[in-house]
């Protein structure tokens, strides 16, 4: 009988310590999860601007990795330093825009007007990247210079190559 109650003991102890270990694993699977979304969901990250090498098309693709992430650098500090649009208010302005689009009857003078405001901010933008971006070539040398232009060259052969093969599709 004594037997029987040890046996008992270490199969209940083994799969305690199984289901302790799985428990451990799953709690690391949640950290990690909700570690990463922290890292990359922008609710928790600070008002960022839109990713330069998205935004600037080939003139950005055809920077360095390293220019690239400069630029960017910069742009993030100067809307913190000059206090950009923040992130709420532009969402503020789309849940506003969304609203005009479905109020009736619609008022497409509303409308007109949240858009004209999108389009500063998206200039006010742009305007900063090139700024930037000239900044950066200016402090290249001229090696880097030519080096960047064949990137940009290669980069606009790329772009010219899909809007044939889209318009070939349609």
């Amino acid at each position: 009988m004594a037997d029987e109650t040890q046996a008992t003991d270490r199969g209940t102890k083994r799969w305690v310590r199984v289901l302790l270990v799985f428990s451990l694993a799953l709690n690391l699977l949640v950290l990690g999860t909700v570690g990463g979304a922290m890292l990359t969901w922008s609710k928790w990250r600070s008002h960022d601007p839109p990713r330069l090498d998205l935004a600037g098309g080939p003139l950005t693709q055809a920077l360095t990795r390293e220019d690239r992430r400069a630029i960017a650098r910069q742009m993030r500090k100067t809307y913190r330093d000059n206090g950009g649009v923040p992130r709420a208010d532009m969402k503020a302005e789309l849940e506003a825009l969304v609203r005009d689009l479905k109020a009736d009857p619609f008022e497409p003078a509303l409308v007109k007007k949240r858009l004209a405001r999108h389009r500063g901010v998206f200039r006010e933008r742009f305007a900063l990247g090139q700024s930037l971006l000239l900044e950066r070539l200016t402090q290249m040398q001229p090696k880097e210079r030519v080096a960047y232009a064949d990137r940009l060259l290669r980069a606009l052969e790329k772009h010219s190559d899909r809007g044939r093969q889209k318009e070939g599709r349609e």
